[in-house]
């Protein structure tokens, strides 16, 4: 089996420098999805593609390109959820690697929080991304490719 490919759900990810760094040192590719209302004129790295604006768009794009054994970062529950199902590895941001035993209670978490909004009810919503969170995403990225370089 070769190295797996790191796709990123762009939109809104936080640490797509690190990314790109991290994985460069593993010789890993790096592929971007983001959609064009996110088109970026500055070079970051990485092989980028973007989608109709669609709400959609890149989970569809993503969830057709990646393969088994690919990593996959992303803060969005349903595509992680169905990315396990293809043998994916599935990062958030924050450095929390989604697991087939925790995904059952994160979507119903997600209903729940869904249910709660269309009746009016906001929360205070995700804490704002800290230091911490990219130490933490970068040691377990660094784990999880270090983790795969030996089964190569």
């Amino acid at each position: 089996m070769g190295k797996p490919t790191v796709v990123v759900d762009a939109d809104s990810c936080p640490v797509k420098e690190e990314i790109v760094e991290i994985a460069g040192d593993f010789g890993v590719e790096v592929v971007f999805v983001a959609s064009y209302d996110h088109v970026k004129n500055d070079s970051l790295g990485g092989t980028w593609h973007y989608v109709d604006i669609g709400k959609e768009s890149a989970d569809l794009f993503i969830m057709n390109y990646v393969k088994s054994g690919d990593i996959v970062v992303t803060q969005d529950t349903g595509l992680a959820s169905t990315l396990l199902l293809k043998n994916v590895k599935v990062l958030h941001p924050r450095g929390n690697l989604y697991e087939e035993k925790d995904i059952q209670s994160a979507l119903h978490m997600r209903y729940l929080a869904a249910k709660a909004r269309r009746r009016g009810h906001y929360g205070k919503g995700p804490k704002p991304y800290s230091k911490e969170d990219i130490v933490r995403f970068k040691n377990f990225f660094i784990k999880l490719l270090s983790k795969n370089e030996g089964d190569l």
